[in-house]
């Protein structure tokens, strides 16, 4: 059978599509999806069945930056939710996902429902929502599911979820025709439509898509997107859990974007990205006072971010590492300084900025800032490949080995696993 650990290690296309898409070894990646697909056997049987997996993400440069139609550079990366699927005459969707309770959707009632808001039942009645209304076909499937997207550690699992939904319909019911973009603005609207989420479109694109990614989000309906070629394969990158509790922070979050789009307001705009950088900066005379001075410091980070996110793009396609790593880590210290999302109002541990500058003392260390929404959570750090076992070893006695997760860029985005 397909799903034999053994004879998965003798299929070459596994074999290469391991290797390309985890930091792992393939013994271990065999014995994950042998693992997956015998329990999918035990509930659904095996006959049809085909493999489905969908990243992870780190966000490289753009923090706090999309919600405003700003720019980011992303990377979809080595972990991910992984997929059995046997697609099925019945107009249901039913999925087993390893250490959750089993989901049944009905393909026929895709109605928003407020008691589901929050689930995973919301999710997947939101992808099926945001095909059929791009007129797309929608049907039935069985799916046993395990993902090592943590969460909590800013790597986006709920949009590898809702990517993977997507990429499932898409390659069973429509031949693969629905784009990367396309997929990604369909995850997101069942995000903040029916899961009640109002996030961006960063999370989405970049696990869409794969690989390193620039997205201008100037228009959403249309982001303008180039995969990146990084170079620099001497970097290993590690995404450190360093603590904090993220309930009760939805206030903090909302603020970062409130702020931002109250200066815009006084220029009459929406969002701060149909601003002028030069009117801003001759006005700021005239915001001091008016405004709070958290305002338009977070409004300064969203031009320089914008500007940073430009020259790393050209930096990665010049291949000049130097430069690409500095500019990284100065992101992480605009959102210290002018963002002021490393810590918690009232919040004295303050795990990030610690993580930080114990990160920045290690030999090796060639970038470190923030990842993701901040106030609680995760960094990013790149670090020289020969120096990273040393470095996840000592970041492990601080901080837990579970906590830390050594990672790769990972070029495909969600896909379907040919076997």
């Amino acid at each position: 059978m397909f799903y034999d650990k053994k004879v998965l290690l003798s299929n070459e296309k596994f074999l290469e599509a391991a290797r390309k898409m985890y930091a792992c070894s393939p013994e271990q990646s065999a014995a994950r999806l042998a693992d997956l697909a015998a329990r999918h056997a035990e509930r659904f049987g095996i006959e049809g069945a085909r493999v489905f997996s969908s990243p992870g993400r780190i966000e490289v440069c753009g923090n706090h930056t999309d919600h405003n139609n700003g720019k980011v550079t992303a990377a979809a990366v080595s972990v991910d939710t992984l997929a059995v699927v046997t697609p099925l005459a019945e107009r249901k969707v039913k999925i087993c996902s390893l250490g959750y309770p089993y989901v049944e959707v009905d393909v026929d009632d895709l109605k928003i429902d407020p008691n589901e808001e929050g689930t995973s039942a919301a999710l997947i009645r939101g992808v099926l929502k945001g095909m059929q209304e791009r007129g797309y076909a929608v049907g039935g499937f069985a799916a046993t599911m395990t993902s090592n997207v943590c969460k909590g550690a800013g790597m986006s699992s709920s949009a590898s979820y809702e990517v993977l939904i997507a990429e499932i319909v898409n390659v069973l019911y429509n031949g693969g025709k629905a784009g990367a973009v396309e997929k990604a603005q369909i995850a997101q609207f069942a995000e903040n439509v029916y899961f009640g989420k109002p996030s961006g479109l960063m999370d989405q694109s970049a696990i869409a898509l794969g690989g390193i990614s620039y997205i201008d989000f100037r228009d959403t309906k249309n982001p303008e997107v180039r995969k990146l070629d990084w170079k620099f394969d001497d970097v290993s990158v590690v995404v450190i859990n360093c603590g904090g509790d993220h309930c009760d922070l939805t206030p903090q979050y909302a603020a970062i974007r409130t702020e931002m789009e109250m200066i815009a307001a006084h220029f009459g705009k929406e969002k701060l990205r149909f601003v002028e950088k030069a009117d801003f900066y001759a006005a700021i005379p005239a915001l001091i006072g008016k405004y709070k001075g958290r305002a338009i410091l977070r409004a300064m980070h969203f031009f320089e971010e914008n500007d940073r996110v430009d020259a790393l793009v050209d930096a990665i396609d010049r291949g000049d590492e130097a430069t690409a790593l500095s500019l990284i880590t100065a992101s992480g210290k605009s959102s210290l300084e002018k963002l002021q999302n490393l810590y918690a109002e009232g919040d004295n541990s303050e795990p990030i900025p610690l993580a930080l500058a114990i990160a920045s003392e290690f030999d090796g260390v060639k970038a470190y800032r923030v990842h993701g929404g901040g106030f609680a959570g995760t960094i990013l750090t790149f670090i020289a490949r020969e120096k990273e076992k040393a470095f996840c070893d000592y970041m492990a006695k601080l901080y837990g080995a579970e906590s830390v997760f050594p990672v790769r860029i990972r070029e495909a985005g969600g896909t379907e696993i040919l076997l």
